[in-house]
């Protein structure tokens, strides 16, 4: 048995009260700050929190052997959470990033055989081994950031041997990595080449034999699809989750990136957890999800990098949405691991207060992939996955942008990062 004790935070970022129900209206505009906070750790999870004085007169006895990290004029905030990441793949799309600079439209790109088309051609040609190394990086990269946790989707095989290579990997980047990683099956993430002309064919194959063979197999928690025009139709999309429900997997979708198309809508329908990107989503769709408490997963970086305007987080949470955070971390719309960049993002482009962005980031991520009752927030009994920031509030994080303030990560009780660094 070991205890870490968090002294003096300038700022401690509790985010507490919400592990039940995700945060919404004016609810994700209070981060619980206890000011000279204090944190007691006991092996891997928070035992108690409160005032620095407090928790050192309850505690006297065991302080004496306890590992101590002075946090004064510094912020200390839950582990970040990312809800929607691509992280197992093969290869780099540099080049398009190129090709859209000079004019060039993603979803045009991708007509031609790029986009996801040109990661799928390399993750199918990739071996478990290469995928695991080059993916194992990018979570070192996360961890550096400041998050604890990540989902992973897979989807860049649209074959089952490739889907389930990419989940396999995950499952053991899992085992071997800090992070701890949430897996998703994305098998319907774009119509596949050779299915072009026959794409009812593609989500039988998604419906009977891929999503079966993943709930057997246990490779994932959540179903997820990209209802667009020209990829996944409403009717398609509502069939995969429907399947998906029958096999214990819990609906996702990607909905209304493009153009409204009714993804918000089918997420209400099928209760699933999150409905993401939602660039475009309708009055009405937002209205169902508050309704049915569906978490809106959105991805400021993707709009960014795809030099087009954010989903309207404003609009989200005054509708009374619960509205998370995401890096959508992925090689074409957002080759980015920075969560403390998104949450600069939402602040400077959807509408969103500091203190509402870092809850997007953290227990309500949690609840985007149904760990609210372990992770997001800082209180008794939660795993101690927690970030201390070298600001002395959290007003700074998003003033001072572009900027990784994380300057230590603890990990289930154990620091992981050590001023920027790894350890």
């Amino acid at each position: 048995m070991s205890y870490t004790f968090i002294k003096h935070a300038n700022e401690l970022l509790t985010v507490k009260g919400h592990s039940e129900a995700p945060a919404v209206k004016e609810q994700m505009n209070n981060l619980h700050i206890i000011e000279d906070g204090a944190v007691l750790i006991e092996d891997d999870t928070i035992i108690d929190v409160g005032t620095t004085d407090k928790l050192k007169r309850k505690y006297a006895d065991i302080l004496d052997d306890a590992i101590v990290v002075d946090a004064s004029n510094k912020v200390v905030a839950p582990g970040l959470v990312d809800p929607h990441t691509h992280l197992v793949f093969a290869g780099s799309r540099e080049n398009e990033y190129n090709m859209r600079l000079q004019g060039a439209k993603y979803m045009d790109i991708m007509a031609k055989g790029g986009g996801i088309h040109a990661t799928t051609r390399a993750t199918r040609q990739a071996s478990a081994e290469q995928l695991y190394t080059e993916s194992f990086p990018r979570l070192d990269s996360f961890l550096k950031h400041g998050v604890t946790t990540v989902e992973a989707k897979s989807g860049y095989g649209m074959d089952w041997d490739v889907e389930r290579r990419q989940m396999e990997v995950a499952h053991q980047l899992n085992r071997d990595h800090v992070v701890d990683i949430v897996s998703t099956f994305m098998g319907a993430h774009v119509i596949p080449e050779e299915y072009k002309e026959k794409p009812d064919q593609f989500v039988d194959e998604v419906v009977n034999e891929m999503i079966p063979a993943t709930a057997e197999l246990g490779l994932a928690e959540f179903n997820d699809v990209f209802c667009e025009r020209g990829v996944y139709t409403p009717a398609q999309s509502l069939r995969i989750l429907e399947a998906g429900k029958k096999y214990g997997l819990i609906p996702k979708i990607h909905a209304d990136e493009i153009e409204p198309y009714g993804g918000a809508e089918i997420a209400a329908e099928v209760d699933a957890v999150s409905a993401d990107h939602l660039l475009k989503v309708s009055d009405r769709g937002l209205s169902m999800m508050a309704h049915k408490g569906v978490v809106a997963v959105l991805l400021p970086g993707t709009a960014f990098f795809l030099m087009t305007e954010a989903a309207n987080g404003r609009k989200a949470i005054d509708a009374g949405v619960p509205v998370a955070l995401s890096t959508d971390r992925n090689p074409g719309s957002s080759p980015s691991t920075s969560m403390p960049f998104m949450i600069n993002l939402a602040s400077l482009t959807m509408g969103m207060t500091p203190a509402e962005a870092i809850v997007a980031a953290t227990i309500n991520a949690a609840h985007a992939i149904k760990r609210a009752d372990r992770i997001g927030s800082i209180e008794a009994g939660k795993k101690a996955d927690l970030v201390i920031w070298d600001i002395p509030n959290h007003m700074q994080f998003t003033y001072l942008y572009g900027v990784n303030h994380t300057e230590t990560v603890i990990k289930n009780g154990r620091k992981v990062v050590n001023k920027g660094v790894l350890v």
